[in-house]
């Protein structure tokens, strides 16, 4: 550690052991009826299956050391925003593959940017 503090100046700082990883403060849950987002605080963001219009992915440029990637599940009264490290994601996201005309070429592309970028994935309708 003594290299670390003659590069940095002083001690190097690390998370303490009570750390809570970043994907506990979003979870993910979904039914035949409805996708649910519950935050930290209690909070829910929520999307029924009827409502849903668009699936959008959203990349930012910050990543790797924070979630960078965000699915944009939108309707016209409803929608909501899933980090993609969210508890659930795994899950959800073959459900979300299911849907008529899901692209998921824009997936791969997703996860492959490392800029600020959208990429559609689905809409209703299929107009892509």
């Amino acid at each position: 550690m003594n290299f670390l503090r003659h590069i940095f100046g002083k001690q190097a700082r690390t998370a303490p052991a009570t750390a809570v990883p970043r994907e506990a403060f979003n979870t993910v849950t979904f039914d035949d009826e409805r996708i649910t987002r519950i935050l930290a605080d209690g909070k829910s963001e929520v999307v029924t299956w009827a409502d849903l219009e668009t699936i959008t992915i959203v990349t930012t440029d910050q990543g790797p050391f924070v979630d960078d990637v965000f699915w944009v599940l939108a309707g016209s009264v409803s929608g909501c925003v899933l980090p993609s490290e969210a508890q659930g994601m795994k899950e959800l996201l073959p459900r979300l593959q299911a849907l008529p005309g899901f692209d998921n070429k824009a997936v791969i592309s997703a996860m492959s940017s490392a800029q600020n970028a959208k990429f559609v994935c689905w809409s209703r309708g299929g107009g892509l």
